[in-house]
C-alpha cells in the first residue's frame, strides 16, 4: 500500500515539475498543460477513493473471518 502511495506521490511531483517547466518556457501552451495537470489530479483522487474503499472492504471482511464484531 505504501509503495502505491509513494508511486502516486512521485507521479504527481513529476507532473507538477513538468507543468512548471512548460509554463515558464512556453506561456502560450499553458492552458493545455494545466488541463493535463487537472486530469492527473482527478485520476489520483479517483485512485485514492478506490484504495480507501478496498481497504475498508478488506478490513470489514477480515473482521468477519476472525469472528470480530
Amino acid at each position: 500500500m505504501l509503495q502505491l502511495i509513494a508511486t502516486l506521490h512521485t507521479f504527481g511531483l513529476n507532473v507538477a515539475d513538468r507543468a512548471r517547466t512548460k509554463l515558464t518556457s512556453e506561456p502560450e501552451t499553458g492552458s493545455e498543460t494545466i488541463e493535463k495537470v487537472l486530469w492527473a489530479v482527478a485520476v489520483i483522487a479517483i485512485v485514492g477513493i478506490v484504495v480507501v474503499a478496498v481497504r475498508n472492504y478488506v478490513t470489514d471482511k477480515s473482521g468477519e473471518i476472525t469472528g470480530g464484531p
